[in-house]
């Protein structure tokens, strides 16, 4: 049986606990609209696999392979310049981003967040190419891009070296 200060301090313990877990949740897990997932995610059809994605925006994600990605989206959809795709979203990225929602009618706020990542979502195409349902292509109003998922259903694609990432929210690897 627990004395009177162990229940004590288990309590304050398990409280303190809770407190940092409550701390370290991301804006967006917190909403309840991200998967917490660290990488951009998919399983099944293409075209709902980004409809829990998390935010990247000047606040948010701000250096990550995930901004990378969705600077690769905004740039086959004519709102960004191949030298833009840099994993840095900055007040470029963010301007292109307004303008892309405007164009496919998301409310225009620079973020991208989960209305924006299922609305750029609806855009990717099994390819014709990689019948194992693990390669697609996002189709832009202007390019193309390939993206492919691995067995773990984390998304990749190629940044504006050439150089293949994996879409992750906690680094930057892609200049």
């Amino acid at each position: 049986m627990l004395s009177k200060r162990a229940k004590v301090t288990t309590g304050t313990i398990g409280a303190l606990t809770a407190g940092v877990l409550v701390l370290s949740a991301t804006p967006a897990s917190a909403s309840g609209s991200y998967s917490g997932l660290a990488y951009v995610y998919g399983a099944g059809v293409f075209t709902d696999d980004w409809d829990n994605e998390g935010i990247v925006d000047t606040s948010h994600n701000t250096a990550s392979n995930a901004t990378c990605l969705w600077q690769k989206i905004l740039w086959a959809d004519g709102e960004l310049a191949a030298s833009g795709i840099d994993g840095d979203f900055g007040p470029t990225t963010k301007a292109a981003t307004a303008r892309w929602q405007t164009k496919f009618q998301v409310a225009s706020d620079g973020s991208a967040g989960k209305n924006t990542w299922t609305a750029a979502g609806n855009w990717l195409r099994n390819s014709s190419y990689g019948t194992d349902g693990t390669v697609a292509k996002y189709i832009g109003t202007e390019f193309i891009i390939d993206v492919t998922r691995d067995s773990d259903g984390y998304y990749h694609f190629v940044d504006g070296t050439g150089a293949g990432r994996i879409a992750g929210y906690n680094y930057r690897t892609c200049s």
